[in-house]
């Protein structure tokens, strides 16, 4: 199945918001049945899940921020899970596609940013680059939340920045970026090729891909799959509980990216361990059409046992 993917976000996307997460209801009752079948255990996700008290994205919770995120481009790696069980958060455990631990190195255009319901002047678009790793938590009768941890977090804004380490205690990091979207424009038109930019110690490194034709619904089962069908995200505490929030958005639809490519020394930045992962060719790489997204306010949980490794 095929779909022509929504143009003209920057102008647009925040029309749209209201429209696509309201869609969303409609839409995801069945992926995320097949969601849960393919991992074999049933999914709770904000989008879909009744309001629980305290937990993260309720139905009657406003969202601390809305916006539209585009072009997301992933870059996916094998790792040692030795490198990610060190950094899970407490309470949850690492989430393994086919026995693969998976890093993500992702890019993506942040477009109609609003704190609260307010925008903010000079904040309306600019791209993000994150690494970020998954996993999972058990919430009682066989449910999980699928989620993310992120391991750096680089925007060019530095009030962005701040914000995200204050309320999130997110490791973001306040480095000049830049994209490029070339050839067909927008995706959807012809060949294109996605390129994200940040610049660290005075050089330039990127991510990029070659993509082509009409983005794609993801099969059920697919590492594309996996990977963009995360609504919560986890961080440890040095003295405190974990927090976790919710996000939503609906369904994203992919093309896969030819020739994925990361350039550039990023052992300074990421770290020297996970950055020797990254050093080969990705397992994966896609391109996802993106949408408008609401992001809810962190909550720390009770944890009852302590985390482990996924089988």
């Amino acid at each position: 199945m095929l779909e022509t993917p929504g143009h003209g976000d920057d102008a647009n996307g925040t029309a749209r918001t209201g429209k696509l997460l309201g869609r969303q209801d409609r839409r995801g009752g069945e992926r995320q049945q097949r969601h849960g079948a393919s991992h074999g255990n049933r999914l709770v996700s904000p989008r879909l899940s009744p309001h629980v008290p305290g937990v993260a994205g309720g139905d009657d919770e406003a969202p601390f921020l809305t916006a539209t995120w585009r072009h997301l481009a992933f870059l996916n790696y094998e790792v040692d899970p030795a490198l990610l069980t060190a950094r899970l958060p407490l309470g949850t455990e690492l989430d393994t596609w086919h026995g693969r631990a998976l890093v993500s190195l992702i890019g993506l255009r942040f477009l109609d940013l609003r704190v609260l319901g307010r925008a903010i002047p000079g904040h309306q678009a600019f791209d993000q680059v994150n690494l970020r790793f998954y996993v999972r938590r058990p919430v009682g009768d066989g449910d999980w939340r699928r989620g993310v941890v992120f391991v750096k977090e680089i925007v060019p804004k530095r009030l962005i920045a701040g914000i995200a380490r204050l309320w999130y205690r997110e490791p973001y990091a306040r480095l000049p970026t830049r994209h490029t979207m070339s050839g067909g424009a927008p995706p959807g038109l012809g060949p294109f090729i996605a390129r994200y930019e940040w610049r660290h110690r005075g050089r330039w490194q990127a991510i990029s891909g070659h993509g082509a034709g009409q983005p794609a619904v993801f099969a059920p089962g697919s590492v594309e799959e996996f990977i963009t069908e995360r609504y919560w995200g986890y961080r440890a505490r040095p003295a405190g509980p974990t927090t976790e929030f919710g996000t939503r958005h609906p369904p994203w639809r992919v093309w896969a990216l030819r020739d994925p490519c990361l350039e550039g020394d990023v052992a300074p930045l990421l770290g020297g361990a996970l950055s020797r992962h990254l050093a080969g060719a990705p397992h994966s790489a896609f391109l996802a059409d993106g949408s408008a997204v609401a992001v809810y306010p962190p909550r720390p949980f009770a944890v009852d046992t302590p985390p482990g490794a996924a089988a």
